[in-house]
């Protein structure tokens, strides 16, 4: 793993700085990375995928404990520096490529890589990562709602992040995060870091998060694709009663007719609002309109 002034150092041999664009923020602080590493508590046979690996100082770390790392890096100059410092690593592939095709689809070009490296390695798929701030909600979602699932994650994210991944029903910062990390597995937040354990310095204060997977949550929900539409209507209106937000249904909820009746078997009152439902409410919904529309096929 490498300090402050050997990535520093690495930059300018390179005749780069750090991208702003990118949300480019360096973990320095290497205790703090081998807090990370030993959160994951990552097995020989797990498969370790990490966004944003910058120069490969944590990816160094990570290759170590697993069996495979998947470093990726969109910054072409910081992907090259990346694969030089990790030559030597035979379980280490650096891919420079956007994590993201559009904001609801992960790389085609990372997901083929991971189903490669899972023929290999069958042990968990863990999302370990001091993630760019500007990527961090998309990737985390994506990777909850699949088709690529992560088993678990270990980041280090915005402080407001770590927050709105945690939030409950009725706080300002409960939203669609919030809404599916709880629905499919368990929050919780590890440590508060502060701007000075990163470089450049970050002008907010960050968090290391972890994220486990919970097959006995995900097996309540029928349809994860049903669950995600219910999802992000009401919450696309959320300060609109639920009645009111039924009106906007498209797609597959554009089949629904009956919404009152399907509060009312959820006993929800319709004339609440989609801020104040309950993961576990939403869920319900969801679930009796996958009924529905199943029933209509």
């Amino acid at each position: 793993m490498q300090t402050k002034h050997q990535i520093q150092q690495l930059l300018a041999s390179a005749g780069v700085l750090p991208n702003k664009h990118f949300g480019q923020h360096f973990l320095i602080d290497l205790n703090l990375m081998r807090l990370l590493i030993d959160c994951a508590n990552i097995g020989g046979d797990d498969v370790v995928l990490e966004v944003g690996c910058g120069t490969g100082s944590l990816t160094e770390g990570l290759s170590e404990q697993a069996g495979c790392c998947l470093a990726v890096e969109l910054d072409a100059a910081l992907a090259k520096i990346a694969k030089e410092q990790l030559a030597n690593k035979e379980n280490v592939e650096v891919i420079n490529t956007d994590i993201l095709e559009s904001k609801h689809t992960v790389s085609g070009t990372v997901t083929k890589a991971i189903e490669a490296v899972r023929k290999k390695h069958a042990g968990r798929l863990l999302l370990v990562a001091n993630l760019p701030y500007n990527a961090a909600c998309p990737v985390m979602l994506n990777l909850v709602t699949g088709p690529t699932v992560a088993d678990e994650m270990y980041v280090t994210i915005q402080k407001q992040v770590a927050e709105r991944m945690s939030a409950k029903p009725g706080s300002g910062d409960y939203g669609i995060l919030s809404i599916f990390l709880s629905a499919t597995g368990e929050v919780k937040t590890e440590r508060i870091l502060k701007p000075t354990v990163f470089w450049p310095q970050p002008q907010v204060e960050s968090a290391m998060v972890s994220f486990v997977r919970k097959p006995e949550k995900v097996s309540r929900i029928k349809s994860m694709e049903v669950f995600g539409e219910v999802v992000n209507l009401f919450m696309g209106h959320r300060r609109k009663m639920l009645k009111a937000c039924s009106k906007f249904a498209g797609g597959v909820l554009g089949e629904i007719s009956n919404w009152i009746e399907v509060f009312e078997q959820c006993s929800i009152e319709p004339t609440r609002r989609p801020e104040q439902i309950r993961p576990e409410d939403y869920i319900a919904i969801a679930n009796l309109c996958y009924e529905a529309t199943k029933r209509d096929k």
